[in-house]
């Protein structure tokens, strides 16, 4: 399931791209699968494992051309191991709303972009997400949870300021909204209860066969009930 949207990043073949915060990997597998070299970071050392070994299946498995093409590492967002514009592209999808100096984490993702690089940044858009903030505490406030929420004019703002310029926008994944709004209303733990599971089928059914009416019915609740804000940056050159 991917948030960005890699036509308008402008992901092309040979180019350097940094997923921070990469968890399972989903938007580094798919950059790597378009050829860039791709750099997957995370601060947990099981989901930089989990990543590399997908990334060996892949290689193994034909679909990637080289081993040498992508990777992972262990980083801490606030002091990236990377030099000044060591990248063309970088993703940061729902991670800036876990850490709680992301200005600093912003600063660094400005400064490993080279000039003229762009940047696809996603964090949960505010009216979902306040949504289960009210529903449950246990939602966000746990260790490693969300820590804010983020309107579209305050994170673009704090883009500005690192020197980023924002290019563009859009919302996505509304069938998600609803699912979470159920999770935080029974419980987040309770991903055994009936509602949820239901639920979850519908939503896998979604994402592994991709039916044309769930793509046409999330297009268009997108604009409204969109789980994610996705925004698109450049360093000016």
């Amino acid at each position: 399931m991917l948030t960005v949207d890699y036509h308008r990043l402008g992901v092309s073949s040979g180019e350097r791209l940094l997923d921070l915060g990469c968890g399972a990997g989903r938007h580094a597998f798919q950059a790597a699968r378009l050829g860039a070299r791709v750099v997957a970071l995370d601060a947990g050392a099981e989901e930089v494992a989990q990543v590399r070994d997908t990334i060996g299946a892949m290689v193994d498995a034909g679909e990637l051309p080289a081993p040498e093409g992508a990777g992972a590492v262990q980083g801490d967002a606030l002091r990236l191991p990377f030099p000044d514009g060591a990248f063309d592209r970088v993703i940061a999808a729902e991670v800036l709303e876990h850490i709680p100096d992301d200005a600093a984490a912003m600063a660094e993702l400005a400064r490993v972009l080279r000039p003229g690089g762009t940047m696809a940044v996603t964090v949960p858009r505010a009216g979902p997400e306040a949504v289960n903030w009210a529903l449950s505490r246990e939602y966000h406030d746990v260790p490693g949870g969300h820590v804010r929420i983020y309107r579209r004019s305050a994170l673009l703002g704090r883009l500005r300021r690192v020197g980023l310029r924002p290019v563009g926008s859009h919302h996505a994944h509304a069938l998600h909204s609803p699912y979470w709004w159920l999770r935080c209303w029974v419980g987040p733990r309770r991903s055994d209860h009936v509602l949820v599971r239901a639920y979850h089928r519908v939503l896998v059914w979604d994402i592994v066969k991709a039916p044309r009416l769930t793509r046409v019915t999330e297009r268009l609740l997108n604009p409204l009930l969109g789980k994610s804000l996705v925004v698109y940056l450049e360093r000016p050159a």
